[in-house]
Protein backbone atom coordinates (compact mmCIF):
# COMPACT_ATOMS: atom_id res chain seq x y z
CA UNK A 1 0.00 0.00 0.00
CA UNK A 2 1.22 3.48 -0.90
CA UNK A 3 0.36 5.34 2.29
CA UNK A 4 1.48 8.64 0.76
CA UNK A 5 -1.96 8.80 -0.92
CA UNK A 6 -3.81 8.65 2.40
CA UNK A 7 -5.44 11.80 3.74
CA UNK A 8 -4.93 12.09 7.48
CA UNK A 9 -7.06 14.68 9.30
CA UNK A 10 -5.80 17.84 11.01
CA UNK A 11 -4.77 15.76 14.03
CA UNK A 12 -2.81 13.38 11.80
CA UNK A 13 -5.36 10.57 12.17
CA UNK A 14 -7.39 8.35 9.86
CA UNK A 15 -10.39 6.22 10.93
CA UNK A 16 -9.96 2.45 10.63
CA UNK A 17 -12.97 0.13 10.49
CA UNK A 18 -11.82 -3.27 11.74
CA UNK A 19 -13.67 -6.21 10.21
CA UNK A 20 -13.57 -9.93 10.97
CA UNK A 21 -12.05 -11.65 7.92
CA UNK A 22 -14.28 -14.72 8.22
CA UNK A 23 -17.65 -13.38 9.35
CA UNK A 24 -17.30 -9.87 7.85
CA UNK A 25 -18.70 -8.48 11.14
CA UNK A 26 -17.50 -5.01 12.10
CA UNK A 27 -15.43 -5.45 15.25
CA UNK A 28 -14.50 -1.89 16.14
CA UNK A 29 -13.74 1.56 14.76
CA UNK A 30 -10.41 3.03 15.84
CA UNK A 31 -7.91 5.60 14.61
CA UNK A 32 -4.42 5.31 13.20
CA UNK A 33 -1.71 7.85 12.62
CA UNK A 34 1.10 7.33 10.16
CA UNK A 35 3.33 5.65 12.75
CA UNK A 36 0.69 3.19 13.97
CA UNK A 37 -0.21 2.32 10.38
CA UNK A 38 3.44 1.62 9.56
CA UNK A 39 3.71 -0.57 12.66
CA UNK A 40 0.54 -2.40 11.59
CA UNK A 41 1.95 -3.02 8.13
CA UNK A 42 5.34 -4.17 9.45
CA UNK A 43 4.07 -6.41 12.26
CA UNK A 44 0.85 -7.52 10.50
CA UNK A 45 -1.02 -6.90 13.76
CA UNK A 46 -3.27 -3.93 14.43
CA UNK A 47 -1.76 -0.92 16.14
CA UNK A 48 -3.85 2.19 16.77
CA UNK A 49 -3.53 5.68 18.18
CA UNK A 50 -5.57 6.34 21.32
CA UNK A 51 -7.15 9.80 21.19
CA UNK A 52 -7.99 9.71 24.90
CA UNK A 53 -4.50 8.69 26.03
CA UNK A 54 -2.68 10.37 23.16
CA UNK A 55 -0.41 7.39 22.61
CA UNK A 56 0.04 4.33 20.42
CA UNK A 57 -1.56 1.07 21.52
CA UNK A 58 -1.15 -2.37 20.06
CA UNK A 59 -4.38 -4.34 20.20
CA UNK A 60 -3.77 -7.35 22.45
CA UNK A 61 -0.62 -6.10 24.15
CA UNK A 62 -2.26 -6.49 27.58
CA UNK A 63 -5.21 -8.83 26.87
CA UNK A 64 -3.51 -11.18 24.42
CA UNK A 65 -6.40 -10.66 21.99
CA UNK A 66 -4.25 -9.77 19.00
CA UNK A 67 -5.71 -9.00 15.60
CA UNK A 68 -3.72 -10.47 12.71
CA UNK A 69 -4.08 -8.31 9.63
CA UNK A 70 -5.21 -9.95 6.39
CA UNK A 71 -5.83 -6.84 4.30
CA UNK A 72 -6.07 -3.05 4.50
CA UNK A 73 -8.20 -1.16 1.98
CA UNK A 74 -8.64 2.60 1.60
CA UNK A 75 -11.90 4.16 0.48
CA UNK A 76 -12.35 6.19 -2.72
CA UNK A 77 -11.24 9.43 -1.03
CA UNK A 78 -8.29 7.82 0.75
CA UNK A 79 -9.50 9.21 4.10
CA UNK A 80 -10.77 5.99 5.75
CA UNK A 81 -9.55 2.40 6.03
CA UNK A 82 -11.11 -1.05 6.29
CA UNK A 83 -8.81 -3.47 8.09
CA UNK A 84 -9.71 -7.16 7.80
CA UNK A 85 -8.30 -9.28 10.60
CA UNK A 86 -8.22 -12.75 12.11
CA UNK A 87 -8.70 -12.20 15.82
CA UNK A 88 -7.27 -14.21 18.70
CA UNK A 89 -10.09 -13.25 21.03
CA UNK A 90 -12.78 -10.65 21.79
CA UNK A 91 -12.36 -7.32 20.03
CA UNK A 92 -14.10 -5.26 22.70
CA UNK A 93 -12.63 -4.36 26.10
CA UNK A 94 -15.96 -5.52 27.59
CA UNK A 95 -15.18 -9.06 26.46
CA UNK A 96 -17.59 -9.25 23.51
CA UNK A 97 -16.56 -10.35 20.02
CA UNK A 98 -17.47 -6.93 18.63
CA UNK A 99 -17.84 -3.44 20.07
CA UNK A 100 -21.12 -3.17 18.14
CA UNK A 101 -23.66 -4.98 20.32
CA UNK A 102 -26.28 -2.31 21.02
CA UNK A 103 -28.98 -2.79 18.37
CA UNK A 104 -30.95 0.37 17.53
CA UNK A 105 -32.95 -1.09 14.63
CA UNK A 106 -33.27 -4.50 13.05
CA UNK A 107 -35.54 -5.41 10.14
CA UNK A 108 -36.69 -8.89 11.18
CA UNK A 109 -38.01 -9.59 7.69
CA UNK A 110 -34.42 -9.71 6.43
CA UNK A 111 -32.36 -12.61 7.71
CA UNK A 112 -28.71 -13.40 7.04
CA UNK A 113 -27.95 -17.08 6.63
CA UNK A 114 -24.63 -18.78 7.27
CA UNK A 115 -23.62 -22.40 7.76
CA UNK A 116 -22.14 -21.35 11.11
CA UNK A 117 -25.56 -20.09 12.21
CA UNK A 118 -27.25 -23.36 11.30
CA UNK A 119 -24.43 -25.30 12.98
CA UNK A 120 -24.91 -23.35 16.23
CA UNK A 121 -28.66 -24.01 16.07
CA UNK A 122 -28.01 -27.74 15.67
CA UNK A 123 -25.62 -27.63 18.64
CA UNK A 124 -28.39 -26.06 20.68
CA UNK A 125 -30.85 -28.73 19.52
CA UNK A 126 -28.38 -31.40 20.57
CA UNK A 127 -27.98 -29.82 23.99
CA UNK A 128 -31.65 -29.11 24.73
CA UNK A 129 -33.26 -31.99 22.79
CA UNK A 130 -36.67 -30.27 22.35
CA UNK A 131 -39.64 -32.58 21.86
CA UNK A 132 -41.17 -33.17 18.42
CA UNK A 133 -37.98 -31.99 16.72
CA UNK A 134 -36.63 -34.00 13.78
CA UNK A 135 -33.11 -32.95 14.75
CA UNK A 136 -33.69 -34.25 18.28
CA UNK A 137 -34.92 -37.53 16.75
CA UNK A 138 -31.68 -37.90 14.78
CA UNK A 139 -29.45 -37.21 17.78
CA UNK A 140 -31.37 -39.63 19.98
CA UNK A 141 -31.24 -42.39 17.34
CA UNK A 142 -27.48 -41.93 17.15
CA UNK A 143 -24.73 -42.01 14.55
CA UNK A 144 -25.98 -45.10 12.70
CA UNK A 145 -29.28 -43.36 11.86
CA UNK A 146 -27.51 -40.11 10.95
CA UNK A 147 -25.10 -41.94 8.64
CA UNK A 148 -28.02 -43.73 7.00
CA UNK A 149 -29.69 -40.40 6.26
CA UNK A 150 -26.44 -38.96 4.87
CA UNK A 151 -26.19 -41.95 2.53
CA UNK A 152 -29.82 -41.59 1.43
CA UNK A 153 -29.40 -37.88 0.72
CA UNK A 154 -26.24 -38.56 -1.33
CA UNK A 155 -28.31 -40.90 -3.50
CA UNK A 156 -31.07 -38.28 -3.85
CA UNK A 157 -28.51 -35.71 -5.01
CA UNK A 158 -27.26 -38.13 -7.67
CA UNK A 159 -30.80 -38.87 -8.86
CA UNK A 160 -31.67 -35.17 -9.09
CA UNK A 161 -28.50 -34.41 -11.04
CA UNK A 162 -28.99 -37.38 -13.38
CA UNK A 163 -32.48 -36.05 -14.16
CA UNK A 164 -30.78 -32.74 -14.98
CA UNK A 165 -33.20 -31.01 -12.61
CA UNK A 166 -31.54 -27.94 -11.16
CA UNK A 167 -34.33 -27.29 -8.66
CA UNK A 168 -34.44 -30.87 -7.39
CA UNK A 169 -30.65 -31.02 -7.11
CA UNK A 170 -30.56 -27.79 -5.10
CA UNK A 171 -33.24 -29.17 -2.78
CA UNK A 172 -31.44 -32.48 -2.26
CA UNK A 173 -28.03 -30.84 -1.77
CA UNK A 174 -29.65 -28.69 0.93
CA UNK A 175 -30.95 -31.84 2.63
CA UNK A 176 -27.51 -33.40 2.37
CA UNK A 177 -25.83 -30.32 3.88
CA UNK A 178 -28.24 -30.36 6.81
CA UNK A 179 -27.62 -34.02 7.59
CA UNK A 180 -23.84 -33.62 7.20
CA UNK A 181 -23.96 -30.76 9.72
CA UNK A 182 -25.92 -33.00 12.11
CA UNK A 183 -23.20 -35.63 11.70
CA UNK A 184 -20.53 -33.00 12.37
CA UNK A 185 -22.24 -31.90 15.59
CA UNK A 186 -22.57 -35.51 16.75
CA UNK A 187 -18.83 -36.05 16.18
CA UNK A 188 -17.67 -32.70 17.55
CA UNK A 189 -16.46 -31.49 14.14
CA UNK A 190 -16.86 -27.74 13.62
CA UNK A 191 -17.38 -25.70 10.47
CA UNK A 192 -14.00 -24.13 11.19
CA UNK A 193 -12.39 -27.60 11.13
CA UNK A 194 -13.72 -28.13 7.60
CA UNK A 195 -12.65 -24.65 6.47
CA UNK A 196 -9.14 -25.25 7.79
CA UNK A 197 -8.90 -28.57 5.96
CA UNK A 198 -10.09 -27.01 2.69
CA UNK A 199 -7.73 -24.09 3.19
CA UNK A 200 -4.77 -26.46 3.64
CA UNK A 201 -5.71 -28.23 0.39
CA UNK A 202 -5.92 -24.91 -1.44
CA UNK A 203 -2.40 -24.00 -0.29
CA UNK A 204 -1.10 -27.39 -1.43
CA UNK A 205 -2.80 -27.04 -4.83
CA UNK A 206 -1.37 -23.55 -5.22
CA UNK A 207 2.15 -24.78 -4.48
CA UNK A 208 1.74 -27.65 -6.94
CA UNK A 209 0.63 -25.23 -9.65
CA UNK A 210 3.59 -22.98 -8.96
CA UNK A 211 5.99 -25.90 -9.21
CA UNK A 212 4.32 -27.06 -12.45
CA UNK A 213 4.71 -23.62 -14.00
CA UNK A 214 8.47 -23.52 -13.33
Amino acid sequence: MDISKLKFDSAGLIPAVVQDFFTKDVLTVAYMNRESLEITLNEKKTCFFSRSRQKLWRKGETSGNFQHVVSITADCDYDALVVQVIKDGPACHLGTDSCFTNTLFNDETVQRFALETLYELLCERNRLRPEKSYTTYLFEKGKEKILKKVGEECTEVIIGAMKDSREETIYEISDLCYHVLVLMVSMGITVEDIKNELKSRHVIDHKVKQETMK
